[in-house]
């Protein structure tokens, strides 16, 4: 009841709020409350699929495309040891090169995503290997 925050946010409003979820409760409250739906590993199906759902469970027109759609995705890049298998289809395949990356991003951006982070399953001494292919790799195919 008494709760303050010390420090006031950067962003006027607060920092905006992502909504996890995939039941039609998780998409409404999406809709009332959030500035986006967070997903994890989702690929272009389900990211049309929730997308869709938005569209159909709003109430006011141009609710559902106001919001961003997020999602993370597992990358592993090459010549990195995995430290766990990823829990899901991996950014790019399981061989994923940069092309297949960019492709596999391309995607997600047709069917809707507007942003995406990477979950990079590498052991700590190697991510900053991974952050190194990806921005030598990745980042200058990405427009």
């Amino acid at each position: 009841r008494a709760a303050h925050l010390g420090v006031p946010p950067v962003t006027p409003g607060g920092p905006p709020v992502w909504v996890g979820g995939h039941s039609d409760a998780a998409l409404r409250r999406v809709l009332r409350f959030g500035d986006g739906w967070y997903g994890t590993g989702a690929d272009p199906a389900e990211v049309t699929d929730v997308r869709r759902r938005l569209h159909e469970l709003s109430t006011d027109a141009g609710e559902a495309d106001r919001l961003i759609l997020a999602s993370a995705a597992f990358l592993n890049p090459p010549g990195v040891p995995a430290a766990v298998p990823p829990p899901g289809r991996p950014l790019g395949g399981l061989t994923p090169t940069a092309a297949s990356v960019t492709d596999d991003l391309g995607q997600l951006a047709e069917a809707g995503l507007t942003a995406c982070t990477l979950w990079l399953p590498v052991a700590a001494e190697h991510v900053g290997d991974a952050m190194e292919w990806i921005a030598a790799e990745v980042a200058p195919q990405l427009t």
